[in-house]
């Protein structure tokens, strides 16, 4: 056993892959029925005319449920009248911008990644950047970051895990995650369970500062679309995590006290299975209600269109101008007639603050509140 001592830095912290033998009958189970829910998610995003649209409306919930982890609050109005440019973000509180700086690294890991075919310390440097919104890097060797317990739980402030630190140490162990996760000759485990391995492994390294979490919680996406499990990035992983949160803090903390790798395993391989359902009834939903939305609306407004249809289907608070925009309109007159009429026939509802009008989907709002 690697010696452990929570107060000082583990820089024993065993190079990936573990050493042991960490599958059996029960793991191999629970990664076939996680495999599975994955690939039909993955085939049901096809189902939607533009698959961008869920993962700006799920992004968004995946960002907030993630901040949420770190305790970053805020509320689904705040954020929805942020990215309906209802409130320019420059005025947004602090924790809509954390918030939406989340999304914003998603995005932003996704093109780095994109680009190369695969996931490197530049990549990963650049989602922390976006997130904490910094030009730091990894830490720096005379770093005294610890872990301590929050201040609502018993024995608030004590010490609970320190990470590795030292000279070079962080690099070393970034760069063999980081081969760990390409080189599928030398490490041929499957992606899916190499992900929830490297998460783990990710959070013990902590190589940053601050925003690990959340960072960590990106790359999970990321890389599963690098590995083509999924062909966007909408596993809504933070959801579980979150109703679960004492158990992945539990789990996590076991491998690095006891290197006990099967309960974190089937942990994060039930969360996979779980939020993979999860997004697949949403789907389901979205689309159901979307071609329930459009045949509404093409009986009662002769300019109703499928675009337009999509559109308000892309963001539940949306402005007048989009629809403007959308249907070549310019005239205050004809767009507020147009905004009226979808009103009146009950496919938005208007809303007002102070002097900002906005205009909500209330039917993807009930399925996003699912």
């Amino acid at each position: 056993m690697v010696k452990y001592d929570r107060k000082n830095p583990f820089n024993e912290l065993p190079l990936l892959p573990p050493s042991e033998s960490i599958m059996d009958m029960e793991i191999l189970m629970k990664w076939g029925y996680a495999s599975r829910a994955l690939a039909e998610l993955n085939k049901n995003i096809l189902r939607l005319p533009n698959p961008g649209m869920l993962v700006n409306t799920l992004s968004l919930q995946e960002a907030r449920s993630s901040s949420e982890i770190e305790n970053i609050f805020t509320t689904e109005d705040e954020l929805y009248k942020a990215i309906s440019e209802t409130v320019k973000e420059e005025n947004a509180n602090s924790s809509v911008k954390e918030v939406l700086r989340y999304r914003e690294a998603m995005w932003a890991g996704y093109h780095q990644i994109s680009k190369t075919g695969k996931i490197n310390e530049r990549a990963i440097v650049k989602i922390f950047r976006e997130v904490k919104n910094t030009s730091e890097g990894f830490r720096p060797p005379q770093s005294l970051v610890v872990i301590k317990r929050g201040q609502s739980e018993f024995r608030s402030g004590e010490v609970v895990y320190t990470p590795p630190r030292g000279k070079g140490i962080i690099e070393n162990k970034m760069k063999n995650l980081v081969s760990y996760l390409n080189d599928h000759k030398k490490f041929t485990a499957d992606p899916l369970l190499k992900m929830v391995i490297a998460h783990y492994q990710f959070e013990a390294i902590h190589p940053f500062t601050d925003g690990n979490g959340r960072t960590g919680r990106i790359l999970n996406l990321l890389y599963l679309v690098n590995q083509k499990l999924l062909s966007h990035p909408v596993l809504y992983l933070s959801k579980y995590i979150i109703e679960n949160k004492d158990e992945y803090y539990f789990t996590l903390g076991a491998v690095t006290q006891r290197k006990a790798w099967k309960p974190w395993i089937l942990f994060m391989l039930e969360a996979v299975e779980r939020t993979s359902r999860h997004s697949n009834g949403m789907i389901d939903d979205i689309v159901a209600q979307m071609e329930s939305t459009y045949l509404q609306g093409r009986s009662a407004i002769g300019w109703y269109s499928k675009e337009v249809n999509e559109l308000l289907f892309s963001q539940p608070y949306v402005k007048a101008k989009l629809i403007g925009d959308a249907v070549g309109k310019t005239s205050r007159t004809t767009i507020t007639k147009y905004m009226n009429e979808l009103v009146g026939q009950g496919i938005l509802s208007k809303k007002t603050d102070g002097k900002e009008v906005y205009f909500l989907n209330n039917d993807l709002l009930r399925i996003l509140k699912t």
